[in-house]
């Protein structure tokens, strides 16, 4: 393989990895057990089999947008701060599945939510700047969360309180 395409995938493996990371880490703190099924939810609430493949869209194309946003950096510390603030969306995201499946605490998952949520909107403004394709890369991403933390919401509504 040439320095070039070195030079191409290896930003690339790294992103997947990372993605993949953050998945992984999230999956293994998710339990649909008894409790999680004993949940009311809402009649709009999407089935369960969606979630693993909405979520392999949303990593797929979040890691796209990594890379791509990336490249279009001009300078290391725009590439520093991008790479900070996907390192804390990826915090963000393992962190909402410890609090709502692991402590089973769907009310503080939902005010958690909302910084996962915001954490997105920074990534798409920051990436915006440089590479317009990178920040629609990252829309389905802002969209789902936006979704999943209604759907919290109406679930802590529905079920609190807890602990």
């Amino acid at each position: 393989m040439t320095a070039l395409g070195r030079a191409w995938l290896f930003p690339v493996i790294i992103a997947a990895f990372t993605a993949v990371l953050v998945a992984i880490m999230g999956a293994t703190m998710t339990e649909l057990g008894p409790w999680y099924y004993s949940l009311a939810k809402p009649g709009w609430a999407p089935p369960d089999q969606l979630y693993g493949v909405v979520w392999t869209a949303v990593f797929a194309t979040t890691a796209l947008a990594g890379v791509t946003a990336w490249r279009a950096m001009r300078y290391r510390d725009e590439s520093d701060w991008l790479i900070g603030l996907f390192a804390l969306n990826g915090f963000l995201n393992i962190l909402w599945s410890l609090l709502f499946f692991r402590m089973l605490r769907p009310d503080w998952a939902a005010i958690e939510v909302i910084a996962l949520g915001l954490s997105v909107v920074v990534l798409i403004a920051f990436s915006a700047r440089r590479s317009k394709m990178a920040a629609m890369l990252l829309l389905p991403y802002l969209a789902w969360v936006t979704l999943a933390g209604i759907l919290n919401w109406e679930i802590a509504r529905l079920n609190g309180p807890f602990g």
